[in-house]
């Protein structure tokens, strides 16, 4: 970001501003290039002569040189995890294109996710005209836990700060269950509410969707309180007579559609209530996660959840059908259908393998602290909740808490027995890594591995969704 802008400019009209606030021609005192004051008396308004004042240019700052300097950071290890014996170091990269000399400082301060300060080191740093420097940053060994680096770069014409995340020893970040006595009881009863409404499957192929290679139907059913939802279920045209199957859930307010580039799997994707071609089963006014917040047994993520067993309900009821193998049923989700993933999984059985990507919600007494810490006013879905609470006197951070420990997915994770892999996103401002992990650290699964994208915020890159696919395959023993 380049420095002076617009005071050129402003040294053309501030003078004729500052006349008719002080119409005896004096400018106030000015700071010049260098920090000092100075005071320059302008002569009085004068009726035949109005000559414009101008300050002189060396005190405008004049015309900023053009350029920009790319910084590329590299971290090593690469994955930006380590064991507390190691230390991480990074590469930092700086190469300009001004075609003037550069001077300034690299400043590279650690803190832990919860912004306490840990360490600061300062570089010295000079590039010529269209420069190149690379300074080697030694960071000291830390104990177990997420810690942010900022790397503050701060030069003639141009300022920067870059950050990146890296955890030590992950797996041994534990954070204590805050989950209620009565919480297996609440979700069994909940099953059996569920199980009293009649599903009433309409299942309807559709032509103009469909194509030589996949037959696409809508399907719809009866869930939670008699709401009606729907998905869309896509069957390849050439298939065995027992196919695994992939059942797909909706990150936060996100329209589901058939998928059609799946060709060895039963692709059901379900629209939650208030989602997609399901949003009529919702009739609500402001945020979806604040509906019926002050009412555990009314909250909206209970007949979520509850919509997600019945989309189970429905693989099922026509597992015979339509050739599912109820036996290699993987649910995948990201975002907020990570963390539904993770809670169906704890819920019902009939989940055997689960892949989630940077799930939503984890861990909320966490997310929040790091949230708050590191992403100040980064409004999300669980910046939403935070900031429901800071609003609202009558309902205070203990109501919070004591609703949503029975929903959060950390609660859920000792319940999960079935392999799961989970996709984290170092500087994901959404899902940070810390609440991730502890959600992980407590999966129930004798299976489980995680894939790491240490330089992307709220989304994993591209060689994931391959790893995933052979991932789901080997855990199906498919060819």
């Amino acid at each position: 970001m380049k420095k002076y802008t617009y005071i050129f400019l402003l040294s053309l009209f501030f003078p004729l501003v500052l006349r008719a606030q002080n119409p005896q021609g004096t400018i106030p005192s000015l700071p010049n290039k260098k920090g000092s004051t100075s005071t320059t008396t302008a002569p009085a308004p004068n009726k035949k002569a109005n000559t414009p004042i101008v300050l002189p240019q060396e005190e405008a700052g004049g015309d900023d040189p053009e350029g920009e300097i790319i910084t590329k950071i590299k971290a090593s290890p690469k994955s930006g995890l380590l064991k507390s014996s190691q230390s991480i170091g990074y590469k930092v990269e700086l190469q300009s294109t001004y075609k003037v000399k550069q001077d300034g400082k690299l400043t590279v301060m650690v803190t832990t996710d919860m912004g306490e300060k840990v360490t600061e080191k300062l570089y010295n740093v000079k590039l010529g005209k269209e420069g190149s420097r690379t300074i080697n940053v030694d960071l000291p060994r830390q104990q177990p836990g997420f810690y942010q680096v900022k790397f503050m770069l701060n030069l003639s014409f141009y300022d920067d700060t870059l950050k990146r995340i890296y955890g030590v020893d992950p797996d041994k970040v534990i954070d204590p269950l805050n989950k209620p006595g009565d919480f297996d009881t609440f979700w069994e009863n909940s099953k059996t509410i569920l199980a009293k409404v009649e599903p009433q499957y309409k299942v309807t192929r559709q032509a103009d969707l469909s194509t030589k290679e996949k037959d696409v139907y809508l399907v719809e059913m009866h869930s939670w309180g008699n709401a009606v939802i729907r998905g869309w279920m896509t069957i390849p045209v050439k298939r065995t007579k027992k196919m695994p199957v992939k059942y797909r859930l909706p990150g936060y307010v996100i329209t589901m559609k058939p998928t059609m580039d799946d060709d060895e799997f039963i692709v059901f994707n379900i629209n939650v209530r208030g989602n997609g071609n399901s949003k009529d089963a919702l009739k609500f006014n402001g945020e979806y996660n604040l509906y019926h917040i002050n009412s555990r047994d009314d909250y909206i993520y209970r007949a979520v959840y509850m919509d997600c067993v019945r989309g189970l309900d429905f693989l099922a009821a026509y597992s015979d059908y339509f050739g599912i193998d109820e036996n290699r049923l993987a649910v995948v989700g990201g975002s907020q259908g990570g963390a539904l993933a993770i809670a169906l999984a704890g819920i019902d059985t009939r989940v055997k393998l689960v892949t989630a990507e940077l799930p939503l919600y984890c861990n909320l007494r966490t997310a929040l602290k790091v949230s708050a810490a590191l992403y100040p006013g980064k409004k999300s879905p669980v910046w939403m909740l935070g900031e429901y609470v800071r609003k609202t006197p009558s309902f205070n951070e203990k109501r919070l808490f004591a609703l949503w420990d029975y929903f959060d997915p950390i609660n859920f994770a000792p319940n999960v027995k079935c392999p799961v892999l989970l996709a984290v996103s170092l500087l994901d401002e959404l899902c940070p890594p810390r609440a991730s992990f502890t959600m992980y650290n407590q999966l129930g699964s004798k299976k489980k591995e995680t894939w790491v994208s240490p330089n992307l915020t709220h989304e994993v890159d591209d060689s994931y969704y391959i790893f995933q696919y052979y991932w789901i395959k080997e855990g199906f023993v498919l060819p």
